[in-house]
C-alpha cells in the first residue's frame, strides 16, 4: 500500500513555529495562518505531481505570501511606455515643487485658518489666486476633477434647463462618461444641433429658446474628426451667447496653458484663450497637460464662480490639503515662467532626440544581442492632443517568452517598468523616464533576461 505523499507535508503550526519573531497571538499571527494554509494547499496539489517542498521552503513561501499582502497596492512604476500622460499609470508626475509642497502640507497647516486675524478661512482661498494669475480669470474654483466641475456648473446654472451642444462634441472620452449622460444627471436638458462633422454658430442662434440657460462647448480631447468638417471658433459662439442672453461653457479638458507649437506639437486650445475669447466659464483638468495633480478647474466670471462657491456641492466635490498644496505649487511654476523645469510634462517634451538616443543605447546593451534601439515617435496621451507625438529612440528588447512574457517579467519587478509592446519586441522610451531612474531599467533589463533565460 503507498503512502500518501501529501501525508508527509508539515502542519501549519509546525510552519509558523519556522517563522522567526512571530508573537503567539493577534492579527499578524491570523494573517500568517491564513498564508500557511495557502501554501499548504499549493503544497498539497504539487505533491501529487511527486513535489516534496521541505519545512524551510514552505516557511519562506509563507513569509513571501505575507509580505505581499502587506505592501502597499499602489506602488511606483517605471513609466518606459512612451506615453507622457499615461492614465493607468496616473497620468501627469508631478514636478519637485509639487512634491515639496505636499511634505510641507502633511502636517498641520492653515488649510482653513487665517493666521492674521486668527480665524477661520477657506481652503478655497489658497489656490483661486494662482488660478487667476496662471490663466487671466476673474475667479477660479477647483473641485475633484473635470467632470465634478462639468457636472456642477450644469447642475447650478443649467438645471432644469436647455443646454445647447454641437453633435460632434456630444463625446464619450473614456471609462464610459459621457457628456450627454452627465448633463441628464446634472438635470440639464441636452439640444443638440449642427451634424458629427459640420456645425455652424447660426446652428446655436436658432435653437436658443427662453427655456436655454447655456451653450456647452466640449473639446473633442481624444480623438479628430478631419476632412469635411466645420465648427464655430469660441468667439463666435461668445457672440451668440451674449446676444441670447446665456452663458457660454467651455469644457477644455486638458488644461493646457502654453502654446504646444513650441514643443513640436499642433496647436491646442489654451485657457487663456478661451477666457479672452469671451467664454463665461472654462472648465479643465489638472492632471493633463497642466501637470498637476488630480483635481477640476473652473476658471471665469467673478460673479458665476463665486455663486458655485456658495454651493452645497462645492463642499462634496471640494480639493483635500495635499492637492491643493500641489496644485497650488503647480500654477506657480506657469506664474513664474519655469514650466520648462518645473513641470515634467513639458520638461519630458523639450528633451533632444541626441541625448534619448545615447540613453536607449545603454539600455538596448544591457539586453545584448537581445537588444537593439529604433526610432519611434512619444506620444502625449491622457485625451490630449490626440494622435500627437514627438521624435524618440527606443530601446527594442526581445526575448525567449515573446514580448508579452517579457512585458509581464519587467512589470512583476521590485521597482516595475512599464514599456509597449511592437513588432514582436518591448520598446522602452527614455523620453518619459526621469534620468535618474537609468541605472532602474538597465538593471531590470539584465536581471529579468538573466533569471528568465531569456
Amino acid at each position: 500500500m503507498t503512502t500518501d505523499p501529501r501525508r508527509s507535508l508539515p502542519s501549519v503550526d509546525a510552519i509558523l513555529v519556522a517563522l522567526p519573531g512571530l508573537p503567539a497571538g493577534g492579527r499578524e499571527r491570523a494573517l500568517a495562518t491564513e498564508a500557511a494554509r495557502e501554501v499548504l494547499a499549493e503544497a498539497r496539489d504539487g505533491a501529487r505531481a511527486g513535489a516534496q517542498p521541505s519545512l524551510q521552503e514552505l516557511a519562506s513561501r509563507t513569509r513571501l505570501v505575507i509580505e505581499r499582502r502587506l505592501a502597499p497596492s499602489l506602488v511606483r512604476v517605471i513609466n518606459a511606455s512612451g506615453v507622457i500622460l499615461q492614465t493607468n499609470l496616473g497620468r501627469a508626475p508631478l514636478g519637485r515643487a509639487a512634491l515639496e509642497a505636499i511634505a510641507e502640507a502633511a502636517a498641520y497647516s492653515n488649510l482653513e485658518f487665517d493666521l492674521g486675524p486668527g480665524t477661520r478661512g477657506s481652503r478655497h482661498d489658497h489656490v483661486r489666486d494662482m488660478i487667476r494669475r496662471a490663466t487671466g480669470a476673474e475667479d477660479g474654483l477647483t473641485v475633484n476633477n473635470n467632470a465634478a466641475a462639468l457636472f456642477m456648473v450644469l447642475h447650478v446654472f443649467a438645471q432644469g434647463r436647455e443646454v445647447i451642444v454641437s453633435r460632434g462634441q456630444a463625446v464619450e472620452i473614456g471609462g464610459g462618461f459621457r457628456i450627454p449622460d452627465v448633463l441628464r444627471q446634472s438635470g440639464a436638458r441636452l439640444v443638440e444641433v449642427g451634424t458629427t462633422n459640420r456645425t455652424y454658430a447660426s446652428d446655436y442662434e436658432a435653437a436658443v429658446t427662453p427655456d436655454t440657460a447655456a451653450i456647452l462647448r466640449v473639446h473633442t480631447s481624444n480623438f479628430q474628426v478631419v476632412g469635411f468638417t466645420a465648427e464655430p471658433t469660441v468667439d463666435e459662439l461668445a457672440s451668440v451667447a451674449a446676444q441670447k442672453g446665456v452663458l457660454l461653457i467651455d469644457d477644455l479638458g486638458s488644461g493646457c496653458l502654453v502654446e504646444t507649437r513650441a514643443y513640436g506639437l499642433a496647436h491646442e486650445p489654451t485657457v487663456q484663450e478661451s477666457l479672452s475669447a469671451g467664454s463665461d466659464l472654462a472648465l479643465f483638468s489638472g492632471d493633463k497637460l497642466l501637470g498637476g495633480p488630480q483635481s477640476g478647474i473652473i476658471a471665469g466670471r467673478s460673479d458665476l464662480v463665486a455663486e458655485l462657491r456658495r454651493h452645497p456641492l462645492a463642499r462634496a466635490l471640494r480639493l483635500d490639503k495635499l492637492t491643493i498644496a500641489a496644485l497650488n505649487a503647480t500654477l506657480m511654476q506657469y506664474v513664474l515662467g519655469r514650466q520648462d523645469s518645473g513641470i515634467p510634462v513639458w520638461e519630458m517634451l523639450r528633451r533632444e532626440p541626441a541625448s534619448l538616443r545615447r540613453r536607449a543605447r545603454r539600455w538596448a546593451r544591457a539586453a545584448g544581442e537581445r537588444g537593439t534601439i529604433v526610432r519611434s515617435r512619444t506620444m502625449v496621451g491622457g485625451g490630449s492632443l490626440p494622435g500627437q507625438g514627438v521624435e524618440t529612440w527606443c530601446a527594442a528588447i526581445t526575448h525567449a517568452d515573446g514580448a508579452d512574457g517579457l512585458a509581464r517579467h519587467l512589470r512583476e519587478r521590485y521597482a516595475p517598468v512599464i514599456g509597449r509592446i511592437e513588432d514582436g519586441a518591448v520598446l522602452l522610451d527614455p523620453r518619459t523616464v526621469d534620468p535618474t531612474d537609468d541605472r532602474i531599467v538597465e538593471e531590470a533589463v539584465t536581471r529579468v533576461l538573466s533569471e528568465s533565460g531569456g
